[in-house]
């Protein structure tokens, strides 16, 4: 078919159609102005709020601006899948128990970046074969994007005073997605349904509160410098010693101001098997996952997003959140057995849990241990 003849809007519902198809949990079309959204990134640059994400800063107003990113787009197609792993042991209870490694429920399993890109490009193919050849990207937190301003755009939800997006009947355990394209497609305008995705944070300063760096400095504005899920995956030096102990045992990444989210009620387990808890990870001690080496660690994290912050991060996470742990001969015996280890990262965040260890009290060998 050719495009000047398309009937957009009926490609446009079908779109929606196929991306409900391809596992999808809502699909919207806006258009590409963010004039509003760049003013405000520009400010939290200026701020130093992105701390070394370099990337941030970097590609000017790409990220606000989708057609210099993409010559040519004029529309976004912006999608959103649920990941909450349906069988993920409650997220409260294992941050309860210190000897244990919390983390973050989206990636417990297969890699979302390889999961949402699969199907985007296969959405795309659908388009083409309705349309024949015209011009896109596809996006997945791989590129300069502004995922949630624009899913926002697309009245998928709206921006919670976390930062992430929030949806009133899903919450906020999904992944976003986004399809920059050249087809003039009709944008979704706000409608009596779309009402429900107008912001509902209200009073409410429960995200807030709960942080445990408190990097949510202000509503709707992380500083990303004081953030676990920044200082445990995104950060590649030393992390700073005030920050440590409130870490406690989150390894990677941390859902606190989503745990504590009234709207998470209304969240969704994921249908994907692609996102099922692998390895027990989900609820797994913390000296077990310190003994393995990078072999295992390559193995069994092969085609997870953990397995890209390498076999270093992984044991200077590990080693702050068993000097967090409650003491025992078990705790103090594995890290021992990385006192020397060959990476100075790693020695020097060892020697700290240790230092820890010996000014905590003596508690028995905890029973949950494996």
């Amino acid at each position: 078919m050719e495009t000047s003849q398309t009937d957009y809007a009926a490609l446009a519902a079908n779109i929606k159609e196929w991306g409900r198809a391809l596992g999808f949990q809502a699909v919207g079309i806006s258009d590409t102005v963010l004039d509003d959204a760049e003013a405000r990134l520009l400010e939290w640059l200026a701020r130093g709020n992105h701390g070394e994400m370099d990337y941030m800063a970097k590609h000017g107003a790409k990220r606000s601006r989708p057609a210099e990113l993409v010559p040519g787009t004029l529309r976004v197609i912006s999608l959103r899948m649920d990941y909450y792993p349906a069988n993920a042991k409650d997220g409260w209870e294992v941050l309860q128990n210190g000897s244990r490694a919390f983390i973050s429920r989206y990636a417990l399993g297969r890699d979302y970046h390889k999961v949402l890109r699969n199907r985007l490009e296969k959405l795309a193919e659908k388009i083409r074969a309705a349309v024949g050849d015209f011009s896109y990207r596809v996006f997945t937190d791989s590129a300069p994007v502004m995922e949630v301003e624009l899913a926002n755009k697309a009245h998928l939800g709206w921006r919670g005073k976390h930062t992430l997006l929030l949806s009133r009947k899903h919450g906020s355990y999904f992944f976003l997605g986004e399809l920059y394209t050249d087809l003039p497609l009709p944008i979704d305008v706000p409608g009596k349904k779309d009402t429900l995705e107008e912001n509902h944070c209200g009073t409410c300063k429960r995200c807030i509160e709960v942080c445990p760096t408190q990097a949510i400095v202000a509503p709707y504005e992380l500083d990303a410098r004081r953030c676990i899920s920044y200082l445990t995956i995104e950060f590649k030096g030393s992390i700073p010693l005030e920050l440590r102990p409130l870490i406690g045992n989150r390894i990677y990444g941390c859902d606190d101001c989503q745990l504590v989210c009234p709207w998470n009620r209304f969240a969704h387990k994921s249908v994907e098997a692609d996102f099922v808890a692998r390895h027990r990870l989900d609820d797994v001690a913390l000296t077990e996952l310190f003994a393995w080496e990078e072999t295992t660690f390559k193995e069994k994290l092969a085609g997870s997003a953990i397995h890209r912050i390498g076999h270093e991060q992984w044991l200077r996470n590990i080693a702050v959140a068993l000097g967090n742990a409650p003491r025992s001969a078990e705790v103090l015996a594995a890290l021992q057995t990385r006192a020397q280890h060959a990476s100075p990262l790693v020695r020097e965040h060892v020697a700290w849990a240790l230092e820890q260890q010996r000014i905590l009290p003596i508690v028995s060998k905890n029973a949950d241990s494996v």
